[in-house]
């Protein structure tokens, strides 16, 4: 007797919407199970596409046992993106539960431009020269810490090499 052994060479990747909604628990395996494949976009979107198939709470249950089996993975990104694109289906403690980090997450997002763009301005009020490599570094750092720290050092740096020491 030997174990069955399931995973990305033995398990199909369910890229068809038709056929991910006759069997959704099987397209939300082969999800999961392909989490880090190069097609897990084809995946999940088909997987969306059937859950629009079926009733709002059992598309909420496998949309959260979705995001669960992709862990901390980039398929969970695009996941949670298609989930906030089909939020109108889903009802409940799940899609509060996307909404709401959908919410905290875009806020984040607010805070750490506005203090990337305090950074900027005060260098640049300073008439410190900032080239466009940093300008972009700055401009895209979401690391609310780091940027705390520039905008301190915004306020006494000669030049721009100084606020990333």
């Amino acid at each position: 007797m030997f174990p069955l052994v399931l995973g990305p060479h033995n398990v199909p990747a369910v890229t068809d919407a038709a056929q991910a909604a006759e069997d959704i628990p099987m397209a939300v395996f082969s999800a999961i199970t392909h989490g880090n494949d190069q097609d897990i976009a084809a995946i999940l979107e088909a997987l969306a596409v059937a859950l629009r198939t079926t009733d709002a709470d059992a598309a909420a249950v496998f949309a959260e046992f979705t995001e669960a089996g992709l862990g901390d993975t980039p398929a969970r990104k695009i996941w949670r993106d298609l989930m906030s694109t089909s939020l109108s289906h889903l009802h409940g403690i799940v899609a509060e539960s996307f909404r709401k980090e959908g919410r905290e997450e875009g806020r984040e997002e607010g805070v750490a431009r506005e203090r990337a763009l305090s950074v900027l301005r005060v260098l640049d009020h300073r008439g410190v020269a900032v080239d466009e490599a940093v300008r972009e570094r700055i401009g895209s750092c979401r690391d609310l810490r780091a940027l705390d720290v520039w905008v301190d050092r915004a306020f006494t740096v000669k030049t721009t090499d100084e606020p990333f020491a």
